[in-house]
């Protein structure tokens, strides 16, 4: 994958894996997706593994579009890896979907990938001139083939061999043989946990994917750690080195489904405990407290809570579109923002009003929602956010695009708030955030402070 096209968008990808004793693996891991389709909206896929072989089925739209009955009926096997994901305007192509299976000489792998590698070129480079013939533009692919390259004295040798070579963010979920295999970065940028089914484990990117499937939530995969799940169980490989957890923080404050639990902290309470604190942080004068649908919901619950100012809905959300954050290009976001969010107008005419969202990336999406909520007949718009200002871009899977195009690098808070048209602008403190969680949580927080907990491209803070 390129990193950073002028104002392309990089992956946030959702996994999953299930091994049962029964055959019916792939229906497991079709309501697991469903629950994660909030992780990515253009592809989905699932690939099965019956004794060894794997077949595969995937496509362009979302699970529903992609999967119907007899698809189901077809991907028989006790071990299935599935995939959900949204791409580059660039790399808009069935061939990137997911799961990747290849054949090598031991028989036949499948991966599924959530994140982003930072010296991922540099890998292709690399295997390109050694011969190897890539047939998608995703690092997913360099992954599998540097785990069957270096597999001959077996395949968790090749993992381990693998993963010191990656520099990056990643959860993996990969089945070989007669084995269900979950890897978690050594950073734990990107979430991964465990759960047990009645007749097997589930792996998956948020806990809210093993409720749909009835299963028990055991634990987060640690930073560094590899599980491998068989006929034999459960078993953990923790890592050679130490590792240090530093999940990235917009899982809890964007990405992240409300009732997912990750490394140990509810996401809703999360954001429940932002918006307390930037009720805290200062005092508006106000009528209505409104948030932006939907992760701004608990967030706005919070701040009326806390400031005593009447929780109210102000825009409804067209449930039939995606996230506006995450479509392929600037077009589609801006009109998408028109068609999801209608202001109630009887809601906000004459009311001075605080507006709560989670983040502001370019600016434009907040500049069109306060244009919306103005025209509605707001007397004033108090915009807060559950975040610090977005200054640096991220190497590692969330989608935010050169620093140029980040208003919070351009501008200064008072600027983005004339920018935006909104009678005051308050962001959430970097200290305030730690506090959300109760300082149980370490996180990546280099999209606000520019520290990164690994090095990246020369162009970072460019």
């Amino acid at each position: 994958m390129k990193f950073l096209q002028e104002d392309s968008l990089h992956e946030e990808c959702g996994v999953i894996g299930i091994y049962r004793a029964e055959k019916d693996a792939a229906r497991h891991a079709y309501y697991g997706l469903f629950a994660l389709q909030h992780r990515g909206q253009e592809c989905a896929g699932i690939a099965v593994n019956q004794g060894g072989n794997i077949e595969l089925k995937k496509g362009m739209g979302l699970v529903a579009d992609v999967f119907d009955e007899s698809d189901l009926n077809e991907l028989q096997g006790n071990i299935a890896i599935g995939h959900v994901r949204y791409s580059t305007a660039g790399d808009k192509d069935v061939r990137n979907a997911q799961p990747l299976v290849a054949k090598y000489k031991k028989g036949d792998m499948g991966l599924a990938h959530n994140g982003n590698l930072v010296n991922a070129e540099t890998i292709r480079e690399i295997l390109e001139d050694s011969g190897v013939i890539f047939h998608t533009t995703t690092d997913t692919e360099s992954i599998l083939n540097l785990i069957a390259r270096y597999s001959n004295k077996g395949i968790e040798t090749g993992i381990k061999h693998t993963m010191s070579l990656l520099k990056g963010a990643y959860a993996l979920v990969l089945t070989i043989g007669d084995s269900l295999i979950g890897i978690r970065d050594p950073h734990g940028l990107r979430p991964l946990c465990i759960g047990k089914l009645s007749d097997g484990y589930i792996l998956a990117s948020e806990s809210c994917a093993l409720d749909v499937v009835d299963a028990e939530f055991i634990r987060d995969v640690e930073p560094g750690e590899i599980v491998v799940i068989n006929g034999e169980g459960l078993r953990s490989i923790e890592p050679a080195s130490m590792c240090q957890k530093h999940l990235c923080v917009f899982e809890h404050i964007y990405f992240a489904r409300p009732d997912s639990v990750l490394d140990g902290d509810s996401v809703y309470d999360f954001r429940v405990n932002t918006g307390r604190l930037l009720a805290r942080q200062k005092k508006i004068e106000a009528d209505i407290v409104m948030p932006v649908p939907d992760s701004g919901v608990p967030a706005a619950i919070g701040y009326a809570k806390e400031s005593g100012i009447p929780y109210e809905e102000g825009l409804i959300k067209n449930r039939y579109i995606g996230r506006t954050f995450i479509q392929p290009t600037q077009e589609m976001r801006e009109n998408a923002v028109r068609i999801k969010l209608t202001p109630l107008k009887q809601n906000i005419e004459g009311k001075r009003i605080i507006m709560i969202d989670d983040s502001i990336v370019r600016g434009t999406t907040c500049k069109r929602i306060v244009e919306q909520v103005r025209r509605a007949g707001a007397k004033e718009i108090h915009v807060c956010i559950t975040s610090p200002p977005v200054r640096y871009s991220c190497y590692f899977g969330i989608d935010t695009p050169y620093r140029q195009f980040l208003i919070g690098a351009q501008k200064t808070v008072d600027e983005i708030c004339e920018y935006l048209g909104a009678d005051s602008l308050t962001y959430l403190g970097e200290e305030e955030l730690r506090k959300a969680c109760g300082y149980k949580s370490q996180f990546c927080k280099a999209c606000f402070n520019g520290k990164y907990p690994m090095e990246v491209p020369a162009d970072a803070k460019l």
